[in-house]
C-alpha cells in the first residue's frame, strides 16, 4: 500500500499538470463549471455555469448515479451504478480540462457504487450498496485503500465530517446513519434516524449531519459530537436529497414526489419556504457564492435554477436524459 507522503506528491504532481492541461485548452478551463451525472445516457454533462450551455458530455460507466471533483478542479469521479440486471462495479474519472474519460477504478466484488465524495487529502469515498460498504479509494494509484462494512441494508449516501476524522453513510433499507472512524476504518454507531434515509450532508462547522429520510418525509439533525440525533422535523413528500447552505443559516431539501425544493430554518427548525420546481427533483447544488441552487429534476431532463436571494425560480439548464448528481468545479 503506498504511504500518505507517497500520494500526496503524486497528487501535487498532477495538480502542478493542471496548469499545462488549461493552457492548452483555455476555453475550457476560464468557465466556471458544473458537472452533471445522465443516468440513462451514461454520460457526465460538462456545464458553463455562466451560459448554462454544455461544453461537453462525456461517456462514463453504465448508468452512474453520482459525482464528486479533486479538490483541484481537474478530475471528476463517477460512481457507475448500473441497473438491477446489470450493477456496476467501477468508478470512472473524467479529465475535466481535456473532456475526456482519464480512466477507472474497479472495485471487484463491491458492487452498486453510489453516493461519492472526496477527501481533503485527496481520496475519494464512495459507498457500496450491493456490498453494503463504504470504501476509501486512492485516484493515482486507482486502488482500494480501505473497506469499511456498514452491515446497513442499501448503504446509499456518503458526507464527510473531516474536523472529527467521520465519514457518515445514510443507508435506506436500514432508515439509519453510521458514523465512520476514517482513520481506523472502524464503525463507531449505528444511528436510527427515519425510514427511508438517503440523502446526507454535514454543516459548514462540521457539528452537525442532516439526512433526509424519504419514506418519513422528515429531516433528522445528528449531533457529530455524540453521534444521536437531535431534532427532526416534518419537510414534505418524499424528501430525497439535503443540501446546507455555505453559511450554515438553512438547509434545503428535495421532495422528490411533491416536485418542490423547500428551505429549513436551521435555527428556528422550521420549513420557511417552498418553491416548486420541474418534475421529480432529486440532486442539488448550491453555488460557492450562495446566491444560486441547481436541481436536477430527473423525470424532465432539466436542471431548475434558484435565486436564492430572492426565492425564484431563474431558469433551466437542458441537460442529459435522466440528470441526478452534480459538482461544482473550482479551485
Amino acid at each position: 500500500m503506498p504511504s500518505r507522503l507517497s500520494r500526496t506528491i503524486r497528487i501535487l504532481v498532477l495538480t502542478l499538470a493542471v496548469t499545462v492541461s488549461c493552457t492548452a485548452a483555455p476555453e475550457m478551463a476560464a468557465a466556471q463549471k458544473i458537472v452533471v451525472v445522465n443516468k440513462s445516457a451514461s454520460t457526465l454533462s460538462i456545464m458553463d455555469a455562466a451560459t448554462r450551455t454544455e461544453l461537453a458530455a462525456v461517456p462514463t460507466g453504465f448508468a452512474p448515479h453520482e459525482v464528486a471533483v479533486s479538490r483541484d478542479g481537474r478530475f471528476a469521479y463517477v460512481s457507475d451504478y448500473g441497473t438491477g440486471p446489470r450493477p456496476g462495479n467501477t468508478v470512472t474519472i473524467i479529465d475535466i480540462a481535456e473532456a475526456s474519460p482519464a480512466g477507472t477504478i474497479s472495485l471487484g466484488s463491491h458492487t452498486r457504487p453510489h453516493g461519492i465524495a472526496v477527501a481533503v487529502d485527496g481520496t475519494v469515498w464512495v459507498t457500496t450498496e450491493g456490498s453494503q460498504h463504504v470504501l476509501q479509494l486512492d485516484p493515482v494509484e486507482r486502488t482500494i485503500l480501505k473497506a469499511v462494512r456498514t452491515g446497513q441494508s442499501v448503504t446509499h449516501m456518503v458526507a464527510l465530517a473531516e474536523g472529527e476524522g467521520r465519514v457518515y453513510t445514510a443507508n435506506i433499507g436500514g432508515g439509519s446513519v453510521t458514523a465512520v472512524d476514517a482513520g481506523a476504518g472502524e464503525v463507531l454507531a449505528q444511528i436510527p434516524t427515519g425510514a427511508g434515509a438517503e440523502g446526507i450532508d454535514v454543516s459548514p462547522d462540521g457539528r452537525h449531519v442532516y439526512v433526509s429520510n424519504r419514506a418519513a418525509g422528515t429531516l433528522s439533525e445528528v449531533e457529530v459530537a455524540s453521534n444521536t440525533v437531535t431534532r427532526t422535523l416534518q419537510v414534505g413528500d418524499f424528501p430525497i436529497r439535503v443540501k446546507v447552505r455555505p453559511d450554515g443559516r438553512e438547509v434545503l431539501v428535495s421532495n422528490a414526489r411533491g416536485n418542490e425544493v423547500v428551505a429549513v430554518d436551521l435555527q428556528a427548525w422550521e420549513v420557511v419556504r417552498r418553491l416548486p420546481v420541474g418534475a421529480v427533483p432529486v440532486g442539488i447544488l448550491i453555488a460557492p457564492d450562495n446566491r444560486t441552487a441547481y436541481v436536477a429534476n430527473t423525470a424532465d431532463n432539466k436542471i431548475s435554477v434558484i435565486d436564492l436571494e430572492e426565492w425564484v425560480l431563474d431558469g433551466e439548464i437542458v441537460a442529459g436524459s435522466e440528470p441526478d448528481g452534480m459538482a461544482w468545479v473550482g479551485r
